[in-house]
């Protein structure tokens, strides 16, 4: 046996990540946010990048003065020759002001501290009160005890709990209540409805109205099933969370801005691509010159690096834009019924699927669609929507999203005082082809926030 070190050349294929091709991935998985903030950095540190704009560019003030028109001193001082007069006003002409677009709504906080600035409480009892209100939340309940308050400002609770029952006065009905029983009394009070019935329900048998135990409260209270039916529809109308009318997170609003848009033109669908998810980029003119004139070399290589790094850019953003406009295109095509009849027109579609039509891979579709939204004649849907698995019927497949718009239909059409139970919609399933275990129409059924047949049940 013979050891030794030789040299030997062999060629060999293996994927090589260049931080180019990094880049270039990177960009396609950007949501349109996260890509106008990289955008941003690039151009900050790269002077050769400039976004596109409509607006003409001038580097030299007398250009500015050139390109426009001359001005007709004498016309325009013979319409103002006395700066005293001022022509009247035709008042059939409506002015616009952008103080009437501008909206604004109080916050809970604020509607609460208005009402006890009015109110008929001494000063001693407003200080306490704007404690007491700083102390509520954003859906109205008080989420400190009234004890601890009391102890923190020195005053007796019983002056803190007076105070408390004027606040749970205020509009709106229920605010300043320390549980939900509290906050539906109050407003019942409010009401006054004669019914003695009303409160005794809230009081002791909440729970059971919210599980539809309607049979049990009538035998315990010893009334008629409709009477208890009506009880629970009445409370059902109260409001369970009285601050959630205010606007208390108008800072937090958060709009999506769709990457591309489908639109129904003269019997089409039109595929646009919206540029304010990728700006356009060019290359800055300026040194541009500079690296064609080359008079300093340290100067041209790092401005040659530079372009480099910016042509590189520029080609990954058209490639993304590219990329995101095949793969919708390949959507369009395999979802065309979804465009055309809405959620049970939708069919089970896969990653790989698209990726074979565009002939590219699994992972590129993945990140192409991954934080991408469409606006669509039928509204705004994520990419993510349209890839959905599907079931074997006698009609063909089926997605699950279609399904659930089909169960979610059958219960409407339901006869409330003989709701569907899960095993007879799955036996209506199978009568329309679609064979499905009871179980899945219950996973199905949660899925969409539908309570279970016995708590659908009216009396």
């Amino acid at each position: 046996m013979k050891l030794g070190y030789n040299l030997a050349l062999e060629q060999v294929q293996k994927l090589v990540m260049t931080p180019e091709l990094r880049q270039a991935i990177q960009l396609l998985q950007f949501n349109s946010q996260e890509l106008n903030e990289y955008l941003k950095e690039q151009i900050e540190e790269n002077p050769l990048l400039d976004s596109i704009s409509t607006a003409v560019e001038y580097e030299n003030i007398d250009d500015i003065s050139n390109d426009k028109e001359e001005i007709d001193w004498k016309e325009y001082i013979e319409k103002y020759d006395d700066i005293s007069y001022r022509p009247q006003r035709d008042k059939n002409i409506k002015e616009y002001s952008y103080e009437n677009f501008i909206s604004y709504s109080p916050t809970l906080k604020e509607n609460l501290l208005f009402q006890l600035n009015v109110s008929e409480l001494n000063e001693m009892d407003k200080n306490i009160g704007e404690v007491l209100i700083e102390n509520i939340d954003e859906n109205g309940y008080m989420i400190t005890d009234i004890n601890q308050i009391a102890m923190d400002i020195s005053v007796e609770p019983e002056q803190v709990e007076n105070v408390l029952l004027t606040i749970q006065t205020f509009d709106p009905l229920g605010v300043g209540a320390r549980s939900l029983k509290e906050c539906l009394l109050i407003q019942v009070q409010v009401d006054k409805l004669k019914d003695p019935y009303i409160e005794l329900v809230i009081r002791n048998y909440l729970e059971d109205v919210a599980h539809n135990r309607l049979l049990k409260i009538a035998k315990e209270l010893n009334i008629e099933l409709k009477e208890v039916q009506r009880i629970c529809d009445y409370i059902r109308t109260l409001e369970p969370k009285p601050g959630r009318c205010f606007n208390t997170n108008s800072n937090q609003i958060k709009y999506i801005t769709p990457d591309v848009t489908i639109e129904y033109i003269d019997g089409e669908y039109v595929i646009i691509l919206n540029d304010v998810t990728g700006p356009r980029l060019n290359i800055n003119n300026f040194y541009r010159e500079m690296i064609r004139k080359g008079n300093d070399s340290k100067a041209t290589e790092f401005l040659s690096e530079k372009l480099n790094s910016a042509m590189w850019i520029i080609r990954s953003i058209e490639q993304r834009r590219a990329t995101i406009y095949n793969v919708v295109e390949s959507i369009l095509k395999f979802q065309r019924e979804f465009f055309e009849k809405g959620e049970k027109g939708l069919k089970p579609l896969t990653l790989k699927e698209v990726a074979d039509d565009i002939d590219m891979h699994e992972s590129t579709v993945s990140r192409a669609t991954n934080g991408k939204y469409v606006q669509t004649p039928r509204g705004l849907f994520e990419l993510k929507y349209f890839f959905s698995s599907g079931l074997s019927t006698n009609k063909g497949d089926v997605s699950s999203t279609s399904i659930k718009a089909i169960i979610k239909d059958i219960i409407e059409e339901e006869n409330p005082k003989k709701p569907y139970s899960d095993q007879k919609i799955s036996d209506i399933l199978k009568d329309k082809g679609v064979c499905i275990s009871r179980r899945t129409v219950a996973k199905y059924r949660d899925e969409l926030e539908i309570p279970s047949s016995s708590i659908r049940k009216r009396y």
